[in-house]
């Protein structure tokens, strides 16, 4: 049932344009692993061996300490629809941040949302799709908007205030990145 690619092929690219939310695993050498769903419209295929997403202001930011520990990266998107589909994108990864090399062309690829602090940035070197059967299937009932509300909130130095006291170290003590 599982099949392997060295890329991602454009059907898969238009699979994962469809989805609504998607998953992100990271890890280091020590330390937890960090799994984190996420939604709001935030993913981007790049190329058939490039994909990104833009990171938004949160209660931490593990996802970014564990690629700048390691780089490893499980992405997966799994379908609540009638398709029955599981798929994960393999690779290492990397914080770009505002004012990094990339920034204001990758920055273009996504819609303008409060709160953005980065976009993870992916190289993928393996694809993986199996079948999905045992997912259920869910009807989307709407996108929250308590991130985007509380960050609109927020000015631009309240914003920054808050990623350095909140962001800036993940829960096992690695840096983010955000601290620079």
């Amino acid at each position: 049932m599982a099949e392997f690619f060295d890329h991602i092929p454009e059907n898969l690219q238009a699979f994962i344009a469809r989805q609504k939310v998607f998953f992100i695993a990271t890890a280091a050498a020590t330390g937890r692993i960090s799994l984190s769903p996420k939604g709001m419209d935030t993913f981007r295929c790049l190329g058939a061996n490039q994909a990104a997403y833009l990171d938004l202001t949160g209660s931490g930011n593990e996802t970014a300490a564990y690629l700048k520990a390691d780089g490893r990266a499980t992405i997966m998107f799994c379908s609540f629809d009638q398709q029955a589909l599981i798929l994960r994108l393999y690779g290492k990864g990397r914080a770009v941040q505002p004012g990094n090399a990339g920034w204001d062309t990758l920055i273009g690829r996504f819609p303008a949302i409060p709160g953005a602090r980065q976009i993870m940035l992916f190289d993928i070197d393996s694809v993986q799709t199996s079948c999905g059967y045992a997912v259920p299937e869910y009807d989307l009932k709407s996108e929250r908007q308590i991130l985007r509300q509380w960050a609109e909130k927020k000015s631009p130095d309240e914003l920054k205030a808050y990623r350095a006291g909140k962001n800036a170290v993940s829960i096992d003590g690695f840096d983010t990145g955000l601290g620079a």
